[in-house]
């Protein structure tokens, strides 16, 4: 097990791809906290699912787009686990509407939780860390094939993600020096609850899958696998990269 005595911080880890990453990180041997929205009965479902592979596992749970509350889940999940050693920035949100019809609110939603919610975030780990007094850490972004891939109507999405690109290639240079790493992961077309109105679509999902050269959508267990790596010693000598998950998507990619 690869991340034996080391605990993660996993944020939108209630469901889809979070709870994937989650459930792996466990796995492989990581004790977890679930950073949630709310304090529900899908979120005790995730971490009784992770409590039943042996490791521990604590809910926090906050609006990652609220400062203050970001730094009152990071606070809250050192108390209850003791020190973070991964932070998987994971919680995230997409609003389609033609550019004209975007709304301010909608705007900052949009970039609060997918932007905002990772900066101070990580802010709140990386001074976690040099209390510490220990070097190492590890910070991994759950970003999208749209931090490259222009999506029409979806334009704060790819703003907030093209942001999260840059946030990332920032803080590897300048969080290096205390042995951090920071890596994105982009997932294309993958089943999880964002997508669900594609899913529903034949017609929508039969177009997409054209474009994917594997041939399938991609499940929350493709992402997860790759996040265990990143966590790992496996992965010490990489950082300031975006690394993609999409089956060949964002090279072989026609707007219909």
């Amino acid at each position: 097990m690869r991340l034996q005595g080391k605990t993660a911080l996993v944020t939108g880890a209630a469901t889809g791809i979070g709870q994937a990453i989650a459930l792996r990180l466990a796995q492989e041997g990581a004790n977890i906290v679930v950073a949630a929205h709310h304090d529900n009965a899908q979120a005790q479902a995730a971490i009784e699912e992770l409590r039943r592979t042996g490791r521990q596992a604590y809910l926090v749970s906050g609006d990652v787009g609220n400062v203050a509350d970001a730094r009152t889940m990071m606070d809250a999940a050192v108390q209850a686990a003791g020190p973070i050693d991964i932070l998987v920035n994971n919680a995230g949100v997409e609003i389609r509407a033609a550019f004209t019809d975007v709304s301010e609110e909608d705007y900052d939603r949009v970039l609060a939780t997918n932007l905002k919610g990772p900066f101070f975030l990580t802010q709140a780990f990386v001074r976690h860390l040099r209390q510490r007094g220990q070097p190492g850490g590890r910070v991994i972004n759950i970003s999208s094939v749209h931090e490259e891939l222009p999506f029409p109507h979806f334009t704060s999405y790819c703003a907030s993600k093209g942001g999260l690109r840059m946030m990332m290639r920032n803080l590897a240079i300048e969080l290096a020096p205390l042995g951090i790493t920071v890596n994105n992961i982009a997932p294309g077309a993958i089943e999880t609850p964002i997508n669900r109105n594609l899913m529903s679509d034949p017609a929508a999902v039969s177009a997409l899958l054209k474009n994917i050269p594997l041939g399938r959508l991609g499940q929350p267990t493709d992402v997860a696998g790759l996040a265990a790596f990143l966590a790992s010693d496996d992965a010490a000598y990489m950082t300031g990269t975006t690394l993609y998950v999409d089956g060949g998507l964002l090279w072989n990619y026609a707007e219909q």
